[in-house]
C-alpha cells in the first residue's frame, strides 16, 4: 500500500476508522449519496502511550481494540480507510502543462515533487489529483501533490493487516475533517463562497484549527492544548490515577464542586487558547472577522464550552454532528450516537470516501 490512495474513492464497502491517543473511532455508512445511513458507530479508548503524535506505538493493542469494534458491528466488511496525522504529509499546489497524458502526468508530478520533498523520493509514497485548469496560468492544470514518508503509512498497514482488514485509502486527518464539514455545510446551506467557517477539533493532547471560504482551506495551526490536561486537573484535585480520571471525566462522575472547582477554570482557559489560536489567523491573513465556529472531537462536548467561545469571540458557535441529515440505522442507539456524535467526525469523514472525493 501506499499513498497513492489519499485522493481516491473508494467503491465499495468500507469503515472509516479514526484512531487518535484518546482511542479508535469506527464508522460505517451506507444508503446513496444523496440519503446516507449511518449503519455502524463505535468507539473504544486506548491506553496512554498507545499513540503518540499520530504514530501507533502499540501496533497490537491497538489491533485488538478495532477487531472488537468490528465484531461488535456484525458486518463482513474487511475494508477500511485510515489518516496520517497533517504533519505526517507534506502537501503542495503546482502547475503543469494541460493535456499531459496520465503517465505524463505522474512523470511531470516526480520531478517537481523533488523541489517541494525534503526526502529522497524513494523513502517516500506520493500522490497526485488534478484540479482542472489554473484560474492563473493560461495552458496549465493545478495539482496539489502529498507526501508522506514510508515508515508513516507502513505503520498504519501493519496496524490493518494485524486487526485483519485491509487498508484500502490512507487520507489526511484534516481532509477527512473538511470532507464530513463540508457535507454538513452543504446541508445547513451554509457553504457559501465568501462565508468563513472556523473548525476547531479538540483531541486529547492537541487541538488543531482550520479555517475555511466556503470549503476551501485558507489557514489551519495546532494548539498543544486538549482534553489530556483536564484530566491531570482531575486526577490532581481528586488524587485518582490517570486512567480512573479519564473513565470519571467521560462518565461525569465527579461530585459536587467539580463544575467550578475545575471544569470551569479548565474552559476559561481552554476557551482563552482558542481565541489566541484564531486571533493568529487574524494576524497572519488578510482577514479580519469570520463568519461561523464549529467544535468537535471528544472535548467539543465539555460544559459552557460552545457558549463560552460564542461569547468570547462573538461568533455563533455550534458543536458539529457529522451525522446531520443521515439516516440512523434501526440496529444503533440513537440517544448514545447522538452524545458522542462531536467525537466521530474524523471516522464520519473517512467513510465518506466512500461516495466522495
Amino acid at each position: 500500500m501506499n499513498i497513492a490512495s489519499i485522493f481516491r474513492r473508494g467503491s465499495d464497502d468500507l469503515f472509516g476508522v479514526d484512531v487518535s491517543a484518546s482511542g479508535i473511532k469506527l464508522v460505517g455508512l451506507g444508503g446513496q449519496k444523496e440519503r446516507l445511513v449511518l449503519q455502524y458507530c463505535a468507539m473504544e479508548a486506548l491506553s496512554a502511550g498507545c499513540v503518540i503524535d499520530g504514530a501507533i506505538e502499540q501496533v497490537d493493542e491497538a489491533a485488538a481494540t478495532l477487531q472488537r469494534l468490528v465484531k461488535r458491528t456484525g458486518s463482513k466488511t474487511k475494508k477500511i480507510a485510515l489518516a496520517l496525522p497533517s504533519s505526517s504529509v507534506i502537501t503542495k499546489k503546482i502547475a503543469i502543462p494541460s493535456g499531459l497524458t496520465p503517465l505524463e502526468m505522474e512523470e511531470h508530478v516526480e520531478v517537481e515533487a523533488k523541489q517541494y520533498i525534503p526526502f529522497p523520493l524513494d523513502e517516500v509514497s506520493l500522490d497526485f489529483f488534478g484540479m482542472g485548469a489554473s484560474p492563473d496560468r493560461q495552458g496549465q492544470d493545478d495539482v496539489v501533490i502529498a507526501a508522506a514518508r514510508r515508515e508513516h503509512v507502513q505503520n498504519l498497514q501493519d496496524f490493518a493487516e494485524a486487526a485483519g482488514m485491509v487498508p484500502v485509502i490512507v487520507d489526511i486527518n484534516s481532509y477527512a475533517l473538511r470532507l464530513a464539514l463540508g457535507r454538513i455545510l452543504d446541508v445547513q446551506a451554509k457553504a457559501t463562497p465568501g462565508t468563513l467557517s472556523v473548525l476547531y477539533k479538540l483531541g486529547a493532547n492537541k487541538t488543531s484549527i482550520q479555517v475555511l471560504r466556503g470549503k476551501d482551506l485558507v489557514y489551519e495551526r495546532d494548539q498543544t492544548v486538549g482534553g489530556a490536561q483536564l484530566t491531570k486537573k482531575i486526577a490532581s484535585q481528586y488524587g485518582l490515577s490517570a486512567a480512573e480520571a479519564e473513565s470519571r471525566k467521560c462518565l461525569g462522575n465527579l461530585g459536587h464542586g467539580y463544575e467550578t472547582a475545575v471544569l470551569a477554570p479548565f474552559v476559561e482557559t481552554l476557551v482563552q487558547e482558542l481565541s489566541r489560536g484564531l486571533q493568529l489567523f487574524f494576524n497572519s491573513t488578510p482577514y479580519n472577522k469570520v463568519n461561523q465556529v464549529f467544535l468537535t472531537g471528544g472535548g467539543a462536548l465539555l460544559g459552557g464550552l460552545a457558549s463560552a467561545v460564542a461569547a468570547e469571540t462573538q461568533v455563533p458557535c455550534a458543536i458539529v454532528n457529522p451525522f446531520q441529515g443521515m439516516v440512523v440505522g434501526a440496529d444503533l442507539q440513537r440517544k448514545q450516537v447522538l452524545q458522542d456524535a462531536p467525537a466521530y467526525l474524523g471516522a464520519c469523514g473517512l467513510a465518506l470516501r466512500r461516495f466522495f472525493n
